[in-house]
C-alpha cells in the first residue's frame, strides 16, 4: 500500500489533540474597533472540532 498524502491545506489549519483536533477562533481579522476586548480576548483560545467535522478531518491528516 503506497503513502498516504497529508492535505497540506488541513496540516496548516489543524493540530492533532488527544481529545480531538485543535483549530483557530474565526471572526479576529479585521473589523475589531467594533468588537468588545472580552470578545476579542475569548477569540485568541483555540477551540476543538466538532464531532461531525472531526470524522471529515482524519482522512485528511493521516499520521496526526
Amino acid at each position: 500500500m503506497p503513502k498516504l498524502k497529508t492535505n497540506r491545506g488541513a496540516a496548516k489549519r489543524f493540530r492533532a489533540q488527544a481529545n480531538g483536533f485543535k483549530r483557530k477562533q474565526s471572526h479576529r481579522r479585521h473589523i475589531l474597533s467594533t468588537k468588545s476586548p472580552k470578545r476579542k480576548r475569548q477569540l485568541r483560545s483555540p477551540a476543538v472540532v466538532g464531532p461531525a467535522d472531526r470524522d471529515r478531518l482524519r482522512p485528511l491528516l493521516p499520521y496526526q
